[in-house]
């Protein structure tokens, strides 16, 4: 069955504060089930997609599924080097960081991590290293390789 349209993906579970979990079996499935979670969020300012995976995972591949929802036509790339990426084409930013490189609050403090948690909705990659830092409600995602192309994706609402 193809899966890549985001109406496929039910994410109605996480209204309740309940998971979600989904296998993507390409690329364009995995950029679908981010899709589909950008139209299930509410895109208010403050919105924050804490992404975790091992490397090559498909962190950014869920985050380009998101913008092509939030910020059409926007290309997106893992801002691995410039920490921030800020894609600008919708009616709320889209700010996409990866949190690799942070050992700490003094880091996220250093790149303006804080001012951006009020000014559009977030999505970091590497969630994991930002340690009790992460804003709540949010919702985490979990990445996880089950094969040379495929994924189990796992969406949790976090709501404190």
């Amino acid at each position: 069955m193809n899966n890549e349209s985001s109406d496929y993906y039910d994410l109605s579970a996480l209204r309740g504060g309940c998971k979600a979990a989904f296998d993507a079996g390409s690329e364009a499935e995995t950029e679908a089930i981010g899709a589909a979670l950008a139209r299930h969020m509410d895109a208010a300012t403050g919105a924050f997609v804490a992404l975790s995976g091992e490397l090559g995972a498909g962190k950014t591949a869920f985050v380009r599924g998101m913008a092509s929802v939030l910020s059409p036509g926007s290309a997106v790339k893992s801002p691995t080097y410039t920490i921030v990426n800020e894609y600008r084409r919708g009616k709320t930013p889209l700010y996409h960081f990866d949190l690799y490189r942070i050992s700490g609050p003094d880091d996220l403090y250093s790149i303006g991590y804080y001012d951006y948690l009020d000014r559009g909705i977030c999505v970091a990659e590497w969630s994991e290293r930002a340690g009790g830092e992460l804003p709540s409600p949010r919702y985490d995602v979990e990445i996880v390789k089950t094969g040379e192309n495929s994924r189990r994706i796992t969406i949790c609402r976090r709501e404190g």
